[in-house]
């Protein structure tokens, strides 16, 4: 028998509307990825100064006033005598507030740290100690 052209017509059509709304799922699912990554955006900028409330990717730059950081390592060393670039960072982190049990940020310190203590090193300020484990030992240059 057979098919009647009103429910070949109405097939055709549910059809065509399925495709239409899977184009509109495709493109929603498309919006969705996309705010999501305006809204993680947000947040990275989103930085403040309040250690608690500190984004796993922060700037590294932002969590030290200029110099403040070198002062901080100064005075450790001064107290403790030399140190190693790893404790430096950790007696940092903990002079800060922030976590100093966060290994990828303690390494992001500790990066910033060597390059400080590198250029303090060129200008005689501080003078390297050795090496205790693979890390750098830095010590105050004794004043002459």
């Amino acid at each position: 028998m057979a098919e009647i052209r009103t429910v070949t017509t109405l097939s055709t059509k549910r059809e065509e509307i399925q495709r239409v709304i899977a184009g509109y799922e495709a493109k929603l699912a498309q919006a969705r990825a996309d705010l999501t990554h305006i809204t993680a955006a947000i947040k990275i900028f989103e930085a403040t100064d309040d250690p608690d409330a500190m984004r796993a990717y922060v700037d590294t730059h932002r969590i030290w006033k200029r110099g403040e950081l070198m002062t901080l390592c100064k005075g450790f060393l001064e107290s403790e005598g030399p140190l190693s670039t790893k404790a430096l960072a950790e007696r940092a982190m903990k002079a800060s507030g922030l976590d100093a049990t966060d290994k990828v940020l303690a390494k992001a310190v500790a990066y910033k740290i060597v390059m400080a203590m590198r250029a303090q090193h060129i200008r005689g300020r501080v003078q390297d100690a050795g090496r205790v484990k693979g890390a750098r030992v830095w010590a105050l240059t004794p004043p002459s």
